[in-house]
């Protein structure tokens, strides 16, 4: 790790060593599951780059093919979500996160080949985007539920920084080696990239030593649809819960726009070079890096319950400048605005994330991790089609408008929730 990445998860670790027990930093199996995340979501960022150019330079794809292949990557949230959730609760998520990553291997390392001999069709490109979209449900909620595992609960929030400062220096790298394995190898020999990434972290989840507890024992008539419906029924009867779940819903509605108009706004509104896109849309890591890495200190300073709004209503607003950008040196306006929406991003996910794994009982984990991925994840793909419709309808730029002031906007929806009366969000001892 570089002495910036670990200066960054420095400032993330400031809580942990306050309740006894080792730093995260001595956790073997923390920074197992750790290391593999960063090279796995840095391959991952070479495939975002990578997906689009390829439909867009390789296949000719138009903005509305752009926008459906967006909506393919996350299809999957909207459809198995909530039964992936209660699946994963009754099985070892260790084993889970294993077989996904085995499987998005070998679905991403198809594309390489069908591209040299000739075959890929945007067909493919929609299979493979749904087929590793599905692989994605049960490996994030396995992920999100498997790391209270290994961390105590006072080090959520300092294990959630890392995780998420990590996360966005891949982000930040990925796009820009993206971008040059594009231009070397083409969009399709880039994509092979992300599958190796997927090897290393299969091999770094294989390493961790720590078993989880006793999965709890089913009754002969708990049914799936009953398991599925208690997820649902915590999440929605929890007064904050279920207002941070609309609010990051609708700001992911939005979100969904504006990542299938970026690629078609920077190569042909503004010209870009397909070379170029992965840099320029780095700009959204560069904020992720700093959001992941004062995430915990702003937290600390503003209250863990306030934070959750202000980042979307403060630190957010500016992100509106990336829809002004221009072709030339206002080409900048674009990695500024990403990268304030990258830093408001990174601040929110990890406060709302910390807390829900906080006020969650165990057993209910996964159902509650899937039930939330569920709502928000679903709304990405519906967002990916409507920015292909209003960007053919109304123009890429009046789309992106939109887009960005929704995205801000959707942080009032938490405002008017208890969170706006507290400083601290209460916890409940798990």
């Amino acid at each position: 790790m570089t002495e910036v990445a670990k200066d960054a998860a420095d400032v993330a670790d400031a809580g942990s060593r306050t309740g006894g027990g080792p730093s995260l930093w001595r956790q073997r199996d923390f920074l197992l599951l750790w290391s593999g995340q960063t090279v796995s979501e840095t391959g991952s960022a070479v495939t975002q780059v990578a997906l689009p150019l390829l439909a867009v330079v390789a296949l000719g794809a138009s903005t509305f093919q752009v926008g459906l292949l967006t909506a393919a990557t996350t299809l999957a949230f909207a459809v198995i979500a909530l039964p992936a959730g209660a699946l994963v609760d009754g099985a070892a998520k260790r084993s889970v996160m294993i077989v996904c990553n085995l499987l998005r291997l070998v679905i991403i390392g198809s594309v390489p080949p069908a591209a040299a001999f000739g075959v890929l069709t945007m067909t493919q490109l929609y299979v493979v985007a749904m087929a590793a979209g599905v692989c994605s449900v049960f490996f994030d909620v396995a992920y999100q539920s498997y790391v209270p595992s290994l961390v105590r609960a006072d080090q959520l929030l300092s294990a959630n920084g890392r995780l998420g400062t990590t996360q966005a220096l891949a982000q930040f790298g990925g796009p820009g080696l993206g971008g040059g394995l594009v231009g070397v190898f083409g969009a399709a020999g880039a994509m092979a990239a992300d599958a190796v990434s997927y090897a290393v972290s299969v091999l770094s989840v294989l390493g961790i030593r720590t078993r989880e507890g006793p999965r709890p024992v089913r009754s002969a008539d708990e049914t799936l649809r009953r398991r599925i419906a208690e997820g649902l029924k915590f999440v929605f009867g929890h007064s904050i819960l279920r207002k941070v779940v609309a609010c990051t819903a609708t700001a992911n509605l939005f979100s969904g726009m504006t990542s299938a108009l970026a690629t078609v706004f920077l190569v042909r509104e503004l010209h870009v070079r397909p070379a170029l896109t992965g840099l320029i849309m780095a700009g959204a890591a560069i904020g992720g890096i700093a959001g992941g890495a004062l995430a915990g200190r702003l937290a600390e300073r503003i209250g863990s319950a306030r934070i959750i709004w202000m980042s979307m209503l403060v630190f957010s607003a500016p992100q509106v400048v990336a829809a002004a950008a221009w072709r030339g040196w206002g080409v900048l306006l674009f990695p500024l605005g990403w990268g304030v929406a990258g830093f408001s991003v990174m601040v929110y996910n990890i406060a709302q994330l910390s807390y829900r794994q906080s006020v969650t009982p165990p057993e209910l984990m996964a159902r509650m991790n899937a039930a939330v991925r569920w709502v928000v994840w679903g709304t990405l793909p519906l967002g990916s089609v409507l920015g292909g419709v209003l960007g053919t309808l109304i123009g890429v730029r009046p789309a992106l408008w939109l887009a960005f002031t929704g995205t801000w906007g959707a942080g009032w929806i938490v405002f008017f929730s208890p969170l706006r009366h507290l400083r601290d969000v209460p916890r409940k001892n798990r």
